[in-house]
């Protein structure tokens, strides 16, 4: 297959004064996570790191003037590409390791191999997902070899737990253990505002809870404990960010689902 040249890898949204939304529109929807940017007095937060195949530092160097903690909401190889590029690094204990020393065995190329950590992808049919060719549609720059693809460790992470706080000086988020699509999941929230920053726990799209390492009864867990949370608005791992009543509905129904009877 002979794909075209991207003219930019990234694209940026911004959402308010302090928010913006980081995306590849050249990875496919499956592996095409939010990119968030989140300002602060004192430091600055970047919510998973995409793909990796372009420089997520050198596309936001004009924006980022302080110093960055990298969350990785989970060590899905879609949301770690450029942990790599960051000093500071935070990931939930259970998947520490695999922020550290990420699998080898993930191609960008559409090949998925086994091995024993849970950054790899060995992904069954997905429902409203096509993951039967190659995971970008355009080339970063002429030349690129795609089979060259690795994940690069990432050796500043450092582990996080449940009710731990991530200061930026003017913002604070507590970190949230939302098991159920990966072990490790977390999202951060921020009490005041009513924000959440989910991760992949729940977004507005097909959840995937059928990987080799996700758990459905995590997952009820999850979205009881979300269900109860006083959110305004979810900036999810992927897709649009959404409201209080679409929470509701995603969790009402996955509940109904797996709970029912």
């Amino acid at each position: 297959m002979v794909l075209p040249i991207a003219g930019q890898w990234f694209e940026k949204r911004r959402i308010d004064d302090d928010v913006t939304l980081i995306y590849e529109p050249h990875v496919v929807p499956l592996m095409r996570c939010n990119i968030w940017h989140i300002r602060g007095r004192d430091r600055d937060l970047m919510i998973d790191t995409g793909v990796g195949i372009e420089s997520l530092r050198t596309f936001a160097r004009d924006f980022l003037d302080k110093p960055v903690t990298a969350v990785a909401t989970h060590v899905h190889a879609d949301h770690i590409g450029s942990h790599h590029e960051f000093d500071d690094c935070l990931v939930h204990g259970l998947e520490l390791e695999g922020l550290i020393r990420p699998s080898a065995s993930f191609n960008i190329a559409g090949e998925f191999f086994d091995a024993n950590d849970i950054a790899t992808l060995m992904l069954p049919p997905i429902d409203g997902y096509d993951i039967s060719g190659p995971l970008i549609t355009a080339l970063p720059h002429a030349g690129y070899d795609l089979a060259s693809f690795r994940l690069r460790p990432a050796p500043a992470a450092r582990s996080v737990e449940d009710g731990d706080i991530v200061d930026l000086g003017d913002r604070v988020f507590e970190v949230l253990h939302l098991p159920g699509h990966s072990p490790g999941g977390i999202g951060l929230w921020e009490k005041c505002t009513g924000t959440l920053f989910s991760g992949d726990a729940i977004y507005d799209g097909p959840l995937l809870d059928n990987l080799p390492h996700s758990n459905i009864d995590d997952y009820i867990r999850t979205f009881e404990r979300l269900r109860a949370l006083p959110v305004t608005v979810v900036h999810g791992g992927h897709d649009p960010s959404f409201g209080r009543d679409r929470l509701l509905d995603i969790t009402d129904q996955y509940l109904r689902q797996w709970t029912a009877g």
